[in-house]
């Protein structure tokens, strides 16, 4: 059931790159190539190709020394050589400093200057690493590398015009008409702004060209699922897989369609495959916390949304997601309250008005007295908010009554305590709460392929008077 609660998965593509396919920004080695796959980007990586007249060798990791050899002043090419052996053994300053020195020699060396933008995006400096990109790109616009790392800077931005227009000024490059990564990424872009037509036009653009294109069917299949059209977007991943088999992006997409068609035994089983290809694909692993959440398997939820947020920390929906699992232990651990609310505070250091932040916030403090002055400074801000209705504010007014009253009283004996605590657990127990594992208990389906043990049921109003949201997977 969709409720106040439940994330528009939309707007987490804007924000992490779930979107259909993930570019991995690159630190190019000779001729440089493309990955697609469905998640957000895993770090920049640099080009290893000198732009200046004579190009560097190629250099392998096995190569790379923590103190690169001293080069004769000039020589450009072993500069650039010796600055990519300083990023590949992880010292960004000395490979900066490398790149800069070839770049105030040949300030056409469009790639040592892509490569600053690559360590300028590793050390956090975004606004660096966008400037560089552009002045290669008025050097050339349609140097594919800044092209597709300027243009995933702006996605994840959620300028999506601004990407839409980057794209299409390369592809008007004589010579670039069919460029296959910017096509897919133009594509992707497309979808995201909501421009189906647009995407679908060209991803058979694409096809048109590389009929076993896998990161056009992937786009099309994600157009087929926008439109409601469950059958023909699980074919159109199916014609991906046979030609991508490892690729995590493609089970993870085949588990959404199964969710929309109300498999849930199938869309477990994908995700599920998705992190046994990838256990770095972040994506697979918050579908599964979804799915856990939904059917108040807290602690799994807890497990899955933790590694997703390892491996994606800016994810806001992860941490709004890990802070109702934790919310949804505390009945056996008020601790876990207090870390909820941590995580509900967390959220709100990005989004300071986020409704369901600040009332989860509120509520999740409340289960332990140390969390008491907190809970009733976010309950009163949960009552002001125009989304809280007027039985929740009741609701809160009771509640906030009541921590006040506790808090003017002594704390209670420790036998008190520990009784209520048991009374706690024993209720939590009841209801299916923490550690329940029902994400492993349930019977599998004999007719779905691939087919992996699944949870029965639907999501329940937890104690706090919220309903949790129901999943809503990433593509």
């Amino acid at each position: 059931m969709k409720t106040n609660h439940s994330i528009d998965m939309s707007s987490q593509l804007k924000g992490t790159g779930m979107d259909g396919f993930r570019t991995k920004r690159m630190f190019l080695a000779g001729a440089f190539a493309f990955a697609f796959t469905t998640a957000c980007a895993t770090g920049p990586r640099p080009v290893a190709m000198n732009a200046v007249e004579k190009p560097a060798a190629t250099v392998t990791a096995a190569e790379a020394r923590p103190v690169p050899a001293p080069v004769e002043k000039g020589d450009t090419n072993g500069q650039f050589a010796q600055a990519l052996r300083a990023y590949e053994a992880g010292d960004l300053d000395a490979a900066r400093k490398g790149f800069e020195a070839v770049v105030s020699q040949e300030p056409k060396a469009l790639n040592a200057r892509f490569n600053l933008g690559v360590i300028a995006e590793k050390q956090g400096r975004p606004a660096d690493a966008r400037v560089a990109y552009e002045q290669v790109l008025a050097l050339d616009p349609a140097h594919t590398p800044s092209v597709m790392n300027l243009g995933l800077m702006h996605r994840h931005e959620g300028q999506l015009e601004e990407a839409i227009s980057l794209y299409g000024k390369a592809l008007q490059t004589p010579g670039h008409e069919h460029d296959e990564p910017v096509l897919n990424a133009l594509a992707a872009t497309y979808r995201l702004a909501g421009k189906l037509e647009e995407a679908e036009a060209t991803g058979r653009r694409v096809l048109a060209r590389s009929k076993d294109n896998p990161e056009a069917y992937k786009t099309l299949a994600l157009v087929a699922y926008d439109r409601g059209q469950y059958r023909l977007a699980e074919l159109l991943v199916i014609n991906a897989r046979k030609v991508a088999q490892e690729d995590p992006a493609i089970s993870n997409t085949l588990g959404m369609i199964y969710l929309k068609m109300d498999d849930r035994p199938r869309a477990l089983a994908q995700f599920q495959k998705a992190v046994s290809l990838d256990d770095n694909f972040a994506p697979g692993h918050l579908n599964l916390g979804a799915l856990a959440l939904s059917y108040r398997d807290y602690a799994g939820a807890e497990r899955a949304f933790t590694k997703a947020l390892s491996l994606e920390p800016d994810g806001l929906e992860g941490q709004l997601y890990l802070a109702y699992a934790l919310d949804g232990q505390k009945g056996l651990d008020p601790k876990k309250g207090v870390a909820a609310g941590e995580a509900f505070e967390k959220v709100l250091a990005r989004a300071a008005d986020k409704p369901e932040a600040v009332c989860g916030a509120g509520w999740a403090y409340a289960a332990d007295r140390v969390g008491f002055e907190k809970a009733i400074a976010f309950l009163d801000r949960c009552k002001e908010l125009s989304s809280t209705s007027d039985q929740d504010k009741q609701l809160i007014a009771a509640k906030v009554n009541g921590l006040q009253n506790m808090l003017k009283n002594p704390p209670p004996a420790p036998a008190a305590t520990a009784e209520a605590q048991g009374e706690e657990k024993k209720d939590a127990a009841a209801t299916g709460g923490a550690g329940s594992s029902v994400m492993n208990q349930l019977p599998q389906d004999a007719n779905a392929p691939e087919q992996e043990e699944a949870p029965a049921g639907e999501a329940e109003a937890s104690d706090n008077g919220q309903t949790q949201p129901e999943p809503a997977p990433a593509p």
